[in-house]
């Protein structure tokens, strides 16, 4: 006869399978097995109901004041989720101060904007282009009962809350309207580019010889660009599942040198706005460089309109405050320190660089407005 303790461990395991029983599975994400899971919040666990829905309202103009704009019309699929502009427009042709970040692996992101370290959740950031007042992009301040009446009217929404929120009885609010957007985004990767393919499927002719060429150029320790462009998601700012804490990464490239002691445009200190540290002037948030290519014009403030610019009239002078005729910034990384590359080599560079672009990113249609063809 077994000890009368077996029991409550026998009870203690089938209650433990019971509790499992009705929970649904976790959510299949759309990557190659090599890509480590992203890290997703506790309160916003993913469904396949909750992205649908967040695609929708991503692509809402009812997110808008005037029914002009929705996240989408700064966050472009075919440009890999920018604008094509060197400065966003919101409501009333308002332009923003800093270009709109590519969402691409934003979910693998551990900081969101280009100068802020605390946006650290999408659900959050959400918040600032929807009611946020400088610059103003969507225009919702003091507008959400408005905004959520307007959800509510549409015959279509209510039962996605439900299907999405049955937890909360199929609310429409601040809440579930910010977790399923953020949920829509973590969903758009892009890990299908000829590099990848090249790199991680061993295949040697996924690129060509001139981008093998400008592989060993971006890699090589003269020209330094995976120092902060490196990892499977070419940046410094990372955060998966397998990582035990994010990394973050805020540098100052010596784009601007206003006064020579390194001072940037008045709108655009960096994160020295935030943290109050003249050290910190004209640091940004290294982007991904994943379908770099198509997402010109480039840095922070769109001042540079090729890639070629970047590398040469930026980064080969120590920076684009040279090209404008100013002294090095004398607060830009120890490790802008200029190169020398001939036009050959510059071909090689672009072209794997342009490796970079998933395609199939760029018209995934699960990534695609769902309203297009709806008269709204």
């Amino acid at each position: 006869m077994k000890p009368k303790w077996w029991r409550g461990v026998i009870w203690f395991v089938v209650w433990l399978a019971l509790l499992g029983a009705g929970k649904p599975d976790a959510y299949h994400w759309d990557k190659p097995e090599w890509v480590p899971d992203p890290v997703v919040p506790a309160d916003n666990p993913m469904s396949e109901a909750k992205v649908e829905l967040g695609r929708h309202l991503f692509y809402d103009k009812r997110l808008s004041l005037d029914n002009t704009k929705a996240c989408a019309s700064c966050h472009l699929q075919d440009k890999a989720f920018t604008d094509g502009l060197a400065l966003p427009v919101g409501i009333h042709d308002t332009q923003g101060v800093r270009s709109a970040m590519m969402l691409a692996n934003v979910a693998y992101l551990p900081v969101l904007t280009w100068a802020n370290p605390n946006q650290t959740k999408l659900e959050r950031q959400l918040l600032l282009p929807l009611f946020g007042i400088s610059p103003v992009e969507l225009g919702m301040e003091g507008k959400e009962q408005e905004l959520f009446a307007r959800l509510n009217a549409d015959p279509r929404y209510p039962p996605m809350f439900k299907q999405a929120f049955p937890e909360e009885q199929g609310a429409v609010n601040l809440s579930t309207v910010s977790k399923a957007i953020a949920s829509f985004e973590r969903t758009l990767l892009s890990f299908n580019s000829p590099y990848d393919h090249y790199k991680y499927r061993q295949q040697p002719d996924a690129i060509s010889p001139a981008a093998k060429r400008g592989e060993a150029l971006f890699y090589g320790e003269e020209l330094e660009c995976a120092h902060c462009h490196g990892g499977f998601n070419f940046t410094d700012n990372i955060q998966h599942k397998r990582l035990p804490f994010p990394e973050i990464g805020f540098h100052n490239t010596g784009l601007y040198n206003l006064d020579g002691k390194g001072a940037y445009p008045a709108d655009n200190h960096g994160i020295r706005a935030v943290t109050d540290k003249p050290e910190d002037e004209g640091k940004f948030r290294t982007p991904t460089l994943r379908n770099i290519a198509v997402t010109a014009p480039y840095m922070h403030d769109g001042s540079l309109p090729t890639l070629r610019d970047v590398i040469s009239k930026h980064y080969a002078v120590k920076g684009k405050a040279v090209s404008d005729g100013k002294e090095p910034n004398p607060l830009r990384e120890n490790f802008i320190e200029g190169f020398s590359i001939s036009e050959a080599q510059l071909d090689d560079l672009v072209a794997f660089l342009e490796t970079l672009t998933d395609k199939d990113f760029l018209t995934n249609p699960k990534f695609s407005d769902p309203l297009a063809d709806t008269k709204r």
